[in-house]
């Protein structure tokens, strides 16, 4: 029976055989072309081999860059967000002072008869009492603001001014049922006098006979006959004409054009010098007097 760990050639003829064939091999590389074709062909059995090995490598790494690449375009994105999310509010503030500063210009071109001083005012509150109609204003006596002085808007006369302090002023609105002034019908020329009622939107032409000329849609300017407002401030719209054989007058309502119920920023205008301030001694809603005083 052969034994089954045989013992083989000695280590020093298997170390001399090893040399003799690399000898041999190297001699046979250098003058044939048999060992470049046989190492082409063994590279290309085992590309496959080296391409399994690196495909784990450049998985990972396609993974690794599209990860990267993700997360980079989700900040991006947030930056993105970010900056139109400032972009849209500085917007809105542009749009926001766009509108101030066109309010402010046709505030400022808002009188064309009178070409003497005029200071823009900012409305600071509103008095709520159902029929009190007055506004307090951020100038007062130090900006030169007077009792009695005339306030319009961009479309129209406002009121005036019942009240001043030294930084602040008071001002009673032509709807206040306390107030009247003193207009006349464009068309025609007439002299009226129109009161506020109370109401933000009307106000009432008074003791006009039955057969006065006007009209729905007559244009009412101040006159400038009542000393504080100049003459040629639009006023409002002839808005209700009623003829009541059953009353003494007429019943007529004119529309202010003054944005009164939206009002933030006034004109403060001062009469030219041929024309009087009114008496300073206006019927405020405090006061206990009831009666209309002209203005």
């Amino acid at each position: 029976m052969k034994p089954i760990f045989d013992r083989g050639p000695s280590l020093t003829l298997r170390l001399f055989m090893a040399l003799l064939a690399s000898v041999g091999l190297i001699t046979v590389d250098h003058y044939t072309d048999t060992s470049v074709q046989m190492r082409s062909y063994l590279t290309a059995s085992v590309g496959p081999l080296f391409y399994l090995a690196n495909l784990p490598q450049d998985m990972l790494f396609g993974a690794s860059e599209q990860f990267k690449s993700h997360q980079k375009v989700l900040e991006e994105n947030q930056v993105l967000k970010d900056t139109l999310l400032l972009q849209n509010g500085q917007l809105q503030r542009l749009q926001f002072l766009q509108q101030e500063n066109d309010k402010l210009r046709a505030l400022l071109g808002a009188s064309p008869v009178t070409e003497g001083k005029r200071l823009i005012a900012e409305v600071l509150a509103v008095y709520s009492h159902p029929f009190s109609h007055q506004i307090v204003l951020n100038k007062g006596s130090n900006d030169g603001v007077t009792v009695g002085q005339p306030l319009l808007d961009d479309l129209g006369v406002l009121g005036q001014i019942v009240s001043v302090g030294p930084a602040s002023s008071r001002a009673l609105l032509i709807v206040d049922n306390t107030h009247a002034i003193s207009g006349r019908i464009e068309r025609t020329g007439l002299s009226v006098v129109a009161e506020g009622i109370g109401q933000a939107d009307t106000l009432r032409l008074i003791h006009l006979p039955h057969s006065t000329d006007v009209i729905e849609g007559d244009r009412l300017v101040t006159s400038g006959l009542d000393g504080v407002f100049p003459e040629g401030y639009p006023i409002g719209r002839i808005s209700k004409v009623q003829r009541d054989a059953r009353q003494p007058f007429l019943q007529v309502n004119s529309e202010p054009y003054a944005k009164l119920d939206r009002i933030r920023y006034v004109l403060l205008v001062w009469p030219h010098h041929g024309t009087s301030v009114a008496d300073p001694q206006i019927i405020a809603p405090e006061s206990e007097e009831s009666g209309k005083e002209q203005r």
